[in-house]
């Protein structure tokens, strides 16, 4: 029986706390992966601690969006690191992820679209004059262009961006009820799976309280 992905958001820059996150969270009912993003990424020990995880699928959140030549030497600078999926902004331009993905290798890269804490309004306030829906339908197909391995979208999207991207799908924005946090574009994990998302990314309703419990949970939702 085919397992459900899920990417657990280790968004801490405690090292202590991101072993028990990973400890806690082994099991044989899920197909689980880890993401770090840039708290983690930029602590004091977080390289380290990742350059010595082994047998772990592991992602590197770090959202790139830069000038073409910054986004390619920041990929060669954490190549040692060997991630299994790395972000860059789509935004970035063509010219940025043509040139990330030339240089990524074994790594996924992954194409991030409209973040989930965005909705239409602050899109505004930002100075776009779309809408979330259209920009992220225009950014999927340049992610096609440049033949990016993966796609981050909120799984309100998933549908849309399916139609013009056959590739692995990645959606935050997971909430197991009604309080969304800092996010505006959430769905339930079964719904975004129903949706036809491949992996989820969870970190807060996972990792805050009890993690196995959490864990139990989200696994009872699933059935």
């Amino acid at each position: 029986m085919k397992k459900n992905k899920i990417f657990v958001a280790c968004d801490s820059n405690n090292i202590q706390k991101v072993k028990e996150i990973i400890q806690k969270t082994q099991n044989s009912k899920l197909k689980i992966g880890y993401k770090f993003g840039l708290e983690f990424l930029n602590s004091k020990n977080g390289r380290k601690f990742i350059s010595k995880l082994k047998n772990k699928i592991i992602f590197g959140d770090y959202k790139l969006a830069d000038i073409p030549n910054t986004c390619v030497s920041t990929i060669k600078a954490v190549s040692d690191l060997k991630f299994n999926y790395l972000t860059i902004h789509i935004s970035s331009g063509l010219n940025a992820l043509k040139a990330a993905k030339k240089v990524s290798g074994k790594t996924k890269l992954i194409g991030v679209t409209i973040l989930t804490s965005l909705d239409n309004k602050s899109l505004k306030e930002i100075g776009y004059n779309k809408a979330v829906k259209s920009i992220v339908i225009k950014q999927a197909k340049l992610a096609n262009k440049a033949k990016l391995d993966a796609i981050v979208c909120s799984p309100m999207e998933v549908n849309l961006v399916k139609k013009v991207f056959k590739k692995e799908i990645i959606t935050p924005g997971i909430r197991f009820n009604s309080k969304a946090g800092d996010q505006k574009r959430t769905l339930t994990p079964k719904q975004a799976y129903k949706n036809g998302s491949d992996w989820l990314v969870i970190g807060r309703p996972i990792t805050e309280g009890n993690i196995k419990n959490n864990l139990r949970n989200l696994i009872n939702h699933l059935k």
